[in-house]
């Protein structure tokens, strides 16, 4: 059966399956999320009381911008879910069968599968790209105040970056809240031969101005193997790094949204960071998740759409394997890809698609027709 425009106006049958699927996947991931919640809100209760965190800031600061973030992580599993439950039992039903047999073809039966999974993914990657970052930086600032775990986590015991090629900051014991830094040296080296080193027993940043500043300071320059020394007051210096580029840089490319990433991403190209590898696969991945999504669903219709002794428990067995094999498979390719080149991460972030696309594939042509 070929597709003609007048094939694909959505109709009755199309809505129908629209509203079962839609319909299943919101209430799904409603039930899931007050669920985590739940557990979420009985796991840090000690922490919220110990630290007095106001019941407006734990509502809306937190648990509001929590949503979105399990919303874009657990999408596609939900998807999947989806797709079998109400498919399997559309299928036992002999509902699909009586479909089938009006002379719809099951390719033209997936049309509103595909539109569902449509809606799906534009609210997965408008999530990714523009929401869910400003809802990271809410709900993580909430959790650096009032959760002892992060507070714990608040200093960064090493930190070692270049801010251009052949310029490095070392900077030990940083206070990520005061923006200050127990120790702090920055190198300047040509063709690998130290030239010049400024260091400090502590500096700190300010965010208005750009500038690090210390109170004492030394000042090495070595030319031929002859040092000079010359300690200083007042040191106001503006270098290449920011206090947003310490600490956990992963962390902080979460924060971003789409257009702030791919900037931050050419101000780290420029400084030789050894960070990139991170921050592709952050870019890459916001795609990759939620265009899971028309794949997820392709291999959920076509396993759930035939009768098989063991009913919906089978399908959903099968199903949930598969779908926790192709998250497991996506996490490994993230610390993978974190080692690779931009090429390399690109490649890795997009197997597991393309693995599972294959299977998606394979179970097309073994549903029935």
């Amino acid at each position: 059966m070929k597709f003609s425009l007048r094939s694909l106006k959505v109709q009755k049958l199309d809505l129908y399956i629209m509203k079962k699927f839609l319909g299943t996947y919101f209430f799904t991931i409603s039930l899931l999320i007050v669920i985590v919640v739940i557990f979420d809100y009985s796991e840090k209760f000690e922490d919220f009381m110990e630290l007095h965190a106001p019941a407006k800031a734990v509502v809306f600061d937190y648990y509001v911008n929590f949503i979105p973030f399990f919303f874009t992580q657990f999408s596609g599993l939900i998807t999947f879910i989806s797709v079998i439950l109400f498919t399997s039992k559309m299928a036992y039903q002999t509902e699909i069968i009586a479909i089938l047999a009006s002379g719809v073809s099951f390719k033209r039966m997936l049309y509103p599968y595909f539109l569902s999974s449509a809606v799906i993914t534009i609210l997965s990657l408008s999530l990714n790209l523009y929401i869910l970052p400003n809802s990271n930086t809410i709900r993580m600032e909430f959790e650096a105040k009032y959760r002892k775990k992060n507070q714990r986590n608040q200093f960064d015991d090493y930190i070692f970056r270049q801010v251009e090629p052949g310029t490095f900051v070392q900077i030990r014991g940083y206070n990520r809240q005061k923006k200050l830094a127990n120790f702090f040296v920055v190198s300047t080296y040509n063709k690998g031969e130290l030239k010049s080193m400024v260091s400090a027993a502590s500096a700190t940043f300010d965010d208005k101005t750009k500038h690090w500043t210390a109170k004492q300071y030394i000042n090495r320059t070595f030319d031929d193997g002859v040092e000079s020394l010359v300690k200083g007051v007042d040191l106001d210096t503006m270098i290449n790094l920011t206090s947003q580029e310490l600490g956990n840089i992963e962390n902080y490319a979460v924060t971003l949204d789409q257009m702030e990433l791919k900037k931050f991403i050419e101000e780290q190209q420029a400084k030789g960071s050894d960070m990139m590898s991170t921050l592709f696969v952050e870019e890459q991945k916001r795609l990759a998740y939620p265009i899971s999504t028309f794949i997820l669903t392709i291999m959920g219709v076509s396993l759930s759409s035939r009768k098989v002794r063991g009913g919906t428990g089978l399908h959903m067995s099968i199903g949930i394997a598969l779908c926790f094999s192709y998250i497991l498979l996506m996490k490994f390719a993230e610390e993978y890809a974190k080692s690779s080149s931009a090429t390399g991460v690109t490649i890795s972030i997009w197997a597991p698609n393309i693995l599972f696309l294959l299977i998606a594939i394979y179970l097309y042509k073994k549903a029935p027709k």
